[in-house]
């Protein structure tokens, strides 16, 4: 990978692929590193098919535009694969985070590709069994940090918690739940 990790989030409205790129860039950003985490905005709506991106890196980041060719592809939704949305385009030799029960050699198969490498986790059900809700974004934030390694667990986890403290104050069962969450995606992330 270059001195700039390009990481590119597929999920459908409602599941927080805006939030996670928001959190990353944040929590890197607390570790020393130079940030971007953006959406890229359409017609969205509940349920329909979003983007949203990081760059993360040791140096000043100078690009200015969505990623054509991420070296990290996180998919919060699997039926997004094969559809409308090309989860694919521009991913060569890329990491793929995937939320799925299914095997990394199961995913890599119905991904269609051969380089590269595949992780999954089933973040819908550490999100249902830690959170209350099947919203898979901050299990697929640890399942990456354990696939990339591009900051420290430790200070993500601490900042992550800081920052769900902000959000929500008044709710400890969701922030204690989404740190849960992303431990357990942690532990639990598949590789080849």
């Amino acid at each position: 990978m270059s001195n700039v990790i390009e990481i590119r989030w597929h999920g459908r409205g409602g599941q927080g692929a805006k939030t996670a790129a928001l959190l990353l860039a944040q929590s890197a950003s607390q570790v020393g590193k130079f940030v971007q985490g953006f959406p890229e905005y359409g017609p969205e709506r509940m349920g329909a098919p979003v983007t949203a991106f990081n760059r993360i890196s040791d140096k000043e980041i100078r690009i200015h535009s969505s990623i054509a060719n991420p070296d990290v592809v996180v998919i919060l939704d699997p039926t997004l694969i094969g559809g409308t949305a090309d989860v694919t385009a521009g991913a060569q030799d890329s990491i793929f985070v995937i939320n799925t029960s299914k095997t990394p050699q199961e995913m890599r198969e119905k991904l269609k590709i051969s380089g590269g490498k595949v992780f999954t986790v089933d973040a819908g059900k550490i999100a249902e069994e830690t959170i209350g809700k099947n919203i898979p974004n901050t299990p697929l934030m640890g399942a990456l940090i354990k696939a990339t390694g591009i900051i420290p667990f430790e200070g993500f986890l601490e900042d992550t918690k800081r920052q769900l403290k902000k959000k929500f104050k008044s709710k400890p069962e969701v922030i204690d739940g989404n740190i849960k969450a992303i431990e357990r995606a942690y532990q639990e992330v598949k590789s080849e």
